[in-house]
This record gives structure tokens, sequence and C-alpha cells, in this order.
């Protein structure tokens, strides 16, 4: 009988995201391709980081030292001694923050190769990172920073009152000139646009400037960012090169089943529970550094106390039977739109009011309504915003 030999073989897998599942490495650091395009993603999205400078670390603090005073040139006379000066530079220290998001997802996700896992994850981890660091960072908003835009803006004393306005946008700028700062960019929000567009300087009732570019979305010259956070009225300026940031660590991940998230809410307002409700949750975290090392240097705008405008209604019969013909005394701003509701008595507006759903109306063609409704009328902003509002007692052209 032939003996058989048999060759055993040892193969040693090497980790690669493309062939382990994400059950079977439900924690550890994200792959460093990933790890770099979700950061990629972050430090686009992010409003500080498209701003401030950035600043290399490899720890969790790291002192750096920043130019605060440049070398000084003197007149010299005829064999005199040249004075000397040196620049002034101070030195400062960073330190980071941890910043963790959760996301819940379907159990399926699990047996994802980790490279599909990471791909299809990417958009939403960048997005809830940015958002908070940024609403932290400018806005103050569960900040664990020493600093953010709104506290330096409003320690220097630096706040302009009274809503957008051409004047109030020089304010800005000058109160930072006359510290020689200079303002490198804006930061506002999509909201303000059909405000912006309204900025001009006007001289016996001419445009003569007009401050907002809305196809560069610029605002005198400079560069304007706009943040989702930002209440609608506000705006930030200043010299963004005395803002710093920085991110030591690579992001780090976990995977779990069983837990009860408490900070995430069911329809019935019951907390969401993976094992109960066979799902899995996403667990990311980063260390992020913020620092703000010349509180002088940025300015805030703030809204104005603003009051709902009055339109002056007319109704008189229509063209047609069962239509009115409405007049209205004031002009309209630019940029603004007409709406309109009819009931038996007048609709009650306020100011900033959403009335998107309410009927368009252009402002000339005749409006079938019935004879002793009330129709009340809203001049809206782009964003439908009510600014004024005015009613009338409906007079329509009766039949023959």
């Amino acid at each position: 009988m032939k003996k058989r030999t048999f060759g055993l073989q040892l193969f040693a897998q090497t980790w690669d995201p493309d062939n382990v599942t994400v059950y079977e490495n439900k924690d550890g650091t994200i792959p460093k391709k990933y790890n770099e395009l979700i950061l990629k993603e972050v430090m686009e999205g992010s409003k500080v980081m498209q701003l401030a400078k950035y600043e290399e670390m490899d720890e969790k603090e790291k002192e750096f030292q920043y130019f605060a005073k440049g070398p000084g040139a003197y007149w010299v006379g005829e064999g005199e001694k040249i004075q000397t000066s040196k620049a002034q530079w101070l030195t400062c220290k960073m330190v980071a923050k941890k910043l963790g998001v959760i996301i819940p997802c379907s159990r399926e996700f699990l047996h994802y190769k980790m490279s599909d896992f990471f791909e299809e994850m990417r958009p939403r981890i960048a997005e809830a990172m940015y958002q908070k660091f940024d609403n932290a960072a400018l806005l103050n908003m569960e900040n664990p920073f020493p600093q953010s835009l709104e506290e330096s803006a409003t320690s220097a004393g630096h706040t302009v009152s009274g809503g957008i306005t051409y004047d109030n946008i020089l304010a800005m700028e000058d109160a930072l000139s006359e510290e020689d700062y200079d303002i490198n960019a804006f930061v506002s929000t999509k909201k303000n646009r059909s405000t912006l567009r309204n900025v001009h300087k006007v001289e016996n009732g001419v445009v003569v400037e007009s401050l907002y570019d809305r196809a560069n979305d610029t605002l005198d010259g400079f560069p304007v960012v706009n943040l989702k956070a930002l209440e609608k009225g506000n705006l930030y300026a200043g010299d963004f090169d005395y803002m710093y940031y920085g991110i030591p660590y690579a992001m780090s991940y976990k995977v779990d089943e069983s837990a009860q998230l408490s900070t995430i809410e069911n329809a019935d307002g019951t907390p969401v529970n993976l094992f109960e409700q066979e799902l899995v949750a996403l667990r990311v975290t980063m260390d992020v550094a913020f620092m703000i090392v010349k509180d002088e240097a940025f300015v805030k705008l703030e809204a104005g106390a603003s009051e709902l405008g009055t339109l002056t209604v007319s109704s008189a019969a229509g063209t047609a039977t069962g239509d009115t013909k409405l007049t209205i005394t004031e002009s309209k701003g630019d940029g603004n739109s007409y709406k309109y509701k009819i009931a038996d008595e007048a609709t009650a507006v306020t100011y900033g009011q959403n009335v998107k759903n309410w009927t368009a109306w252009d402002g000339a063609s005749d409006i079938t309504a019935e004879t002793g409704k009330v129709i009340t009328v809203v001049e809206c902003d782009a964003e439908y915003a009510a600014v004024k509002a005015g009613s009338a007692t409906v007079t329509a052209k009766a039949g023959a």
C-alpha cells in the first residue's frame, strides 16, 4: 500500500478593509484611506476649517507661537545710530477636545465589507462632525473650547446692532480697521441672502452702490461662508488669520448591537434600543482643537428688533363677475413677492412668519373673492418670511 503524504500550509491573512466585514472588526481605528477621505470631507464642509489657520498637532495639547507685532522702521539722521526693534511673537496653548457621533443603521450593515461600510457612512459622519464643530466654535453652542467667535466679538465690544444695512456693514468693517485689523471674510446664512441683495447705498432715490455680489457670494468684495445654524439677520466678520484649529489623531470607531441610545428617540418618544429593534449603531470619535488668539479681530452684527410693516390694501370691483381688483399703496421691496388669504375676518400675521402655503399674487391680476369677506395680503421675502401685511374687506363685481 502506497503511503500518501500531505503538505501542511499555513495561510496568514493580512488585514484589509476589502476582505474583512464589519462583523469581524467591530472597533478600532478607521482604515487610513477612509479616515483621510472623511477628514477631507469634514475639512471641506466645515466653515471654521475653510477660514481658520491649520496648526499641525501630534498630541492632544500643543504650544505654538503666533506673530503678534512686526519690527518697526525708523527715520535716521545722517551719522545717527539706527534704532533696533524685533518682531513680537506670543506663545499660546491649544487643547484638543473629543467630538463623537452615533449613527444608527440597519443590522445588515454588519455584513458589509469594511471598505463598503465606511464609503456608505462617510458623508453622514463628516456632516455630523463639521456641523457640531462649527456650531461650537462659531456660535458657542455646546462649546467645549475656551473661546468662540460669538464670545470673542462680544468680549471685544465689537457688536453692531440694528440689522443688515449698508451703514451697519460698513460699521462692522470700521470697528476692526480702527484697531488695525482687516476683514478677510464674512460668516452669514443663506436665510440672509434676500436681505443682502437689498444692501444698497441710495442717493436721491438712485442706487449708487450695492455691497452684495450674488454671483460670487461676496460682501464688499470679501467672501461669504454660509452657516446653516446662524439666525437670520446676524452676521460675523473678522481677520480669520487669528483663528486656529488642529486635528491630532485619526478617527476611531465602534459598532454596537445591544445599547440603548438615550439621545435618540423613536417616533413614539421612547429611546432607541438596538437589541430590541434589530439595529446597530456606529460610534465615531475624533479629536479637534480650536483657538482664537485675538478677540479684537472679530465683530458681530446683530439682527435688529423688527416689526411687521404695514400694507395699505383697497378692494374694488374687478373686471369679471365675482372678481375684485386690489391696489397696494406701498411699493414692494426688491426680491419680495405677495401672498394672500381670504377669510371671514382679517388673518393675524407676525413679522417673519412663513407664508409659503398662502396663495401667490402678482400684484396686478384680479382675484376671485366673495363680497364681504376679508382678504389679507402679505409681502414676503425670498424665503417666504412676512415683512409687511394689510387687509381689506372684499368688494367683488356683482352679476348682471
